[in-house]
C-alpha cells in the first residue's frame, strides 16, 4: 500500500533487452500502475502488452470484488496504454479519463469505436472519487505531447506519469548503481526528455505550490522520502545546469593513438586534482550512459580522429545526440588526430554550433598521427585551462 486507498499493480519486465528499442536496460524495466479506492474507484494506467494478463490479476486482487469507475490514461505511449482495450472488455461501462489528444491517439491505436465512454479532462480539472479529490495537471511534450500527471489531493499523491521514472525493474537493485536511482534515471531522462527542458520547467512551476508525500511514477520506484532530492535533479536537469563537479572526456580512435591521448589528459588532470574524471570509449560504451555524463558534468573533451575528410562516425553520432538533446551552457576542449589533413575540430565545431552558450578552450590540442613532445605540452595546456576554468 503506498497510502491510504492507493495501491501499486504494476508489473516488472525480466524479459526486455532494449528498451524503446535502443536503451541498453540490463535490470529490465518496470511498468508501473495504481489503483485508488474510493467512494469511486480509479485505475492509474495500464501496462506494456506482453504482460496484460498479469496487471489484470494484480487489479482484480485489488479490487476484491469491486468494479473500477475510471481508468484514467495519462500517457498514450505503448508501455502504459497497451492494454486500454482489455481493460475495457473487462469492465465495459467504466468511464476513460484522458486529455483530447490522448483520445485522438486511442483512435489511431485502436480504432474509433474502440473507447466509447470517455472524459476529457483540462489542466486543472477536479474528478471526485468521494473520498479522494483528484486534480488534472497537463504536461504536454514531457515527453508526449498528450501528458497529464494526476494529483490526489486529498492524500497529496502525484502520479507523475513518465517523469521521476527511471530505467530498471523494482525488483532488482543493481549493485554497481554507486549514487543510487539517480543514475538510471538520469541516463532515463536525458535519453527520452532531454530535448524538453522548459516544458519540464514549466510543469513544475504548476507543481511548485502543491503539497506533495510521495511521487508515483509510471517506471522506477515509488518515491516517499526526501522528494525535494529528486525534484531539485529534475530543476537541474530541465535547465540544463552543472550537476557534478568534474570533466568527461569522450574519445573515438582507430589505432589508439588517439586514446593514448584521452587516457593521458585524464591522468593529467587528476594529478591536478580535479574530483572526478570519467572517460567514455565511444565506439565501445553504452552511447546513453557518454550522454549523460556530458549533461552531469560542466566540461567535457571530445577526442577524435580525422576521417573520410570529417570527423569519426561514433563521434557524429555522439554530439548529434547532445545537439538532439539541447545540449548548452557548457566548457569544451576540443582534441584532433590526423595524419595528413586533419579536419576533426572544425567538424567538431560545426556540429555544435547551434548549440547555445557553449565556452571552446583554445586552442584546440593537434595530434599529427601520434603522441610528441608538441602534443603532450598542448595536452598540459588543456588540463591547466580545464582547472582554471
Amino acid at each position: 500500500m503506498i497510502k491510504k486507498d492507493i495501491l501499486p499493480i504494476g508489473v516488472n519486465d525480466h524479459e526486455i533487452d532494449l528498451f524503446e528499442g535502443q536503451y541498453i536496460v540490463p535490470n529490465g524495466m518496470a511498468y508501473n500502475s495504481y489503483v485508488i479506492l474510493g467512494d469511486k474507484i480509479a485505475v492509474m494506467d495500464s501496462v506494456e502488452v506482453r504482460f496484460g494478463e498479469e496487471w489484470l490479476k494484480n487489479l482484480a486482487e485489488a479490487l476484491c470484488g469491486r468494479t473500477p469507475d475510471y481508468l484514467i490514461v495519462q500517457h498514450m505511449e505503448p508501455d502504459h496504454s497497451a492494454n486500454i482495450t482489455r481493460f475495457l472488455e473487462t469492465w465495459p461501462e467504466a468511464e476513460v479519463v484522458a486529455t483530447a489528444k490522448a483520445f485522438q491517439m486511442m483512435d489511431q491505436f485502436f480504432g474509433a469505436d474502440a473507447v466509447k465512454n470517455r472524459k476529457i479532462v483540462k489542466d486543472g480539472e477536479i474528478l471526485s472519487l468521494g473520498t479522494h479529490e483528484l486534480e488534472f495537471v497537463t504536461a504536454p511534450m514531457v515527453h508526449w505531447p498528450e501528458v497529464m500527471f494526476t494529483y490526489d489531493r486529498t492524500e497529496r499523491v502525484l502520479f507523475s506519469a513518465d517523469a521521476f521514472g527511471k530505467f530498471g525493474a523494482t525488483d532488482i537493485v543493481d549493485p554497481d548503481e554507486d549514487d543510487g536511482w539517480a543514475c538510471e534515471a538520469r541516463r532515463y531522462y536525458f535519453g527520452i526528455v532531454g530535448k524538453y527542458g522548459p516544458q519540464v520547467q514549466a510543469v513544475l512551476k504548476k507543481l511548485a505550490g502543491k503539497e506533495i508525500d510521495v511521487i508515483c511514477p509510471l517506471h522506477g520506484p515509488v518515491l516517499d522520502e526526501n522528494l525535494s532530492f529528486y525534484l531539485g535533479l529534475y530543476q537541474t536537469w530541465s535547465t540544463y545546469g552543472v550537476e557534478s563537479e568534474g570533466i568527461v572526456i569522450n574519445y573515438t580512435s582507430v589505432y589508439g593513438h588517439t586514446k593514448e591521448a584521452a587516457e593521458l589528459l585524464a591522468e593529467k588532470l587528476k594529478a591536478r586534482g580535479c574530483p572526478k574524471v570519467a572517460v567514455n570509449d565511444l565506439a565501445r560504451c553504452d552511447m546513453a550512459e557518454a550522454v549523460e555524463d556530458a549533461f552531469r558534468y560542466g566540461k567535457m573533451v571530445l577526442a577524435t580522429t580525422t576521417y573520410n575528410a570529417d570527423i569519426f562516425p561514433f563521434m557524429k553520432e555522439f554530439i548529434q545526440s547532445l545537439t538532439e538533446r539541447n545540449y548548452q551552457k557548457r566548457t569544451i576542449g576540443l582534441i584532433e588526430n590526423g595524419s595528413w589533413a586533419p579536419m576533426a575540430v572544425k567538424g567538431m565545431k560545426a556540429l555544435l554550433e547551434g548549440s547555445k552558450e557553449l565556452t571552446f578552450l583554445e586552442p584546440a590540442v593537434k595530434i599529427v598521427s601520434v603522441l610528441n613532445d608538441d602534443s603532450r605540452a598542448q595536452l598540459d595546456a588543456l588540463a591547466d585551462a580545464l582547472m582554471a576554468e
